[in-house]
């Protein structure tokens, strides 16, 4: 036991490192959004007045188009607005701020991951990505390629992607998974409880048997891949299984953290990497698609590899640590 202690503390100590890292390149990543959207020319022809007459919503997993005319620049800023508050949130919280929870994550392993919704969040997305690229990498050898929808427009490609994760994890997430979970665990019919249900799953509903909730997470996750081929401006069918895991993984931070973390790992994927992709596309003036973006992208993909490696060897080692003190204690009962 006390030889995983060690080995727990030692790996947590360069996993908090690179936490810390990940968070710092995500602060900056907000500003950058709000430079490609409102400084740049990745749209060419169009700008932040370009006016859009519908808006694209995922309700229980069903893409709708609801008739409403805005400015691009308007919506994205409530959105980025409604992130910079979920990430702020997720700082100083549920418990503890995130320097306190790595901190303690360095004398004490992993005992307070659920402290921090940061910490949370990038340890999840981590491991997102890692388990994307293992996907990726996996399903190229039997030559299956995952293949992007045709870029129409930079800049309302950009503002779909930052929108989406708030419109699909309130359509997949909330409804699919928040609203039954309440109708199986909760046990009492409450408005408050149902509005702290959806909030946080895990914290207010009595879930004793979570073999329920992983089948629904599980089956939410898998609609989610097929919503990639078959609704909007579909991916290549290789998509299907890495959006899949990624909807399971979404949904168990969903459901075991709370929607402010779920739909930072979905703003991850997508605000928070092509961010950057497009800061450096506009700035050398390049295609999205070309080699010298590679090697920024292959840096933070390395980044997001380790550190994801990290949290799963950490969380073994939790799993063997936590089954060898349930067999110590039922040994001296």
């Amino acid at each position: 036991m006390l030889r995983l202690d060690k080995t727990i503390r030692v790996l947590a100590v360069p996993f908090s490192a690179f936490v810390s890292v990940i968070f710092g390149i995500m602060v900056i990543s907000f500003p950058i959004g709000a430079y490609l959207v409102f400084n740049s020319d990745i749209g060419n022809n169009i700008n932040f007045q370009y006016p859009l007459n519908h808006l694209g919503l995922f309700v229980a997993g069903i893409g709708y188009n609801v008739p409403v005319s805005f400015q691009i620049g308007d919506a994205f800023i409530l959105a980025w607005s409604a992130y910079v508050v979920l990430f702020s949130v997720a700082f100083v919280g549920p418990v503890g701020s995130l320097t306190r929870t790595l901190t303690g994550m360095m004398s004490d392993g992993w005992r307070g991951l659920r402290e921090n919704g940061l910490v949370s969040m990038i340890t999840w997305f981590s491991i997102l990505i890692f388990s994307s690229v293992a996907i990726d990498f996996l399903q190229g050898s039997f030559g299956i390629k995952i293949q992007p929808p045709p870029i129409q427009n930079g800049l309302v490609q950009f503002f779909q992607m930052a929108v989406s994760p708030l419109t699909e994890e309130i359509g997949f997430r909330v409804l699919l998974i928040g609203v039954p979970l309440f109708l199986i665990y909760a046990h009492r019919a409450s408005w408050t409880l149902f509005i702290k249900s959806l909030w946080r799953p895990a914290v207010h509903l009595h879930m004793t048997d979570n073999r329920k909730a992983m089948a629904i997470i599980i089956t939410v996750g898998i609609f989610f891949g097929a919503a990639h081929i078959v609704s909007g401006t579909p991916w290549s069918p290789g998509k299907v299984t890495q959006a899949s895991l990624a909807g399971v993984i979404i949904g168990w931070v969903y459901v075991r953290y709370g929607f402010g973390p779920a739909v930072l790992v979905h703003w991850g994927t997508n605000y928070f990497l092509y961010s950057y992709l497009y800061f450096i596309s506009a700035v050398g003036e390049v295609p999205l698609s070309s080699e010298i973006l590679n090697p920024f992208s292959n840096m933070l993909e390395q980044l997001l590899m380790v550190t994801g490696g990290f949290a799963i060897a950490i969380m073994l080692l939790m799993r063997m640590r936590e089954r060898r003190e349930r067999m110590e204690s039922q040994t001296s009962l």
